[in-house]
């Protein structure tokens, strides 16, 4: 299992915007992490003294690119990855920072190249899925606009 520390030195996302404390398991395929950031008062995703739902799509944003990160392999630095939409989400909770203990993050790759992905994702807590979806993450966005005519 692969913890915080090793989380905040391979993905951009630093402090308290790094919200996933480890990596259950993974595989060529797949990612479960693990958070408990939700319940922390100081989360700076909160609005209005709450964290809604919606914001289970960073924590698996997050989890897609720890995937990337362990994907590029002998400690390289990941290419820098942009979620570019979300498809077919399903909310199923309305809050996540109600919920005591940890969260569970998969994020399963569905298709790709070498400059698309295509995730599908769930955040849940005590086996209940509270958010899934599809994501859409493409790689090194700068060479795609170069491409362009």
């Amino acid at each position: 299992m692969l913890g915080h520390a090793w989380i905040a030195a391979h993905i951009p996302h630093q402090g308290c915007m790094c919200l996933l404390d480890s990596v259950r398991e993974w595989s060529a395929d797949a990612i479960l992490c693990t958070a408990s950031s939700h319940t922390d008062p100081t989360n700076p995703l909160r609005a209005n003294n709450r964290l809604g739902a919606t914001n289970g799509i960073e924590y698996a944003a997050q989890a897609m690119a720890i995937h990337g990160a362990l994907l590029a392999g002998n400690d390289d630095q990941p290419r820098q990855g942009y979620l570019t939409s979300v498809r077919g989400v399903a909310l199923h909770a309305t809050r996540l920072d109600d919920l005591p203990g940890q969260l569970l993050i998969r994020a399963e790759r569905l298709s790709g190249d070498a400059n698309n992905i295509l995730y599908q994702f769930s955040v849940s807590h005590a086996e209940r899925c509270l958010l899934e979806g599809r994501a859409a993450v493409v790689l090194d966005a700068s060479v795609l606009s170069k491409e362009q005519p």
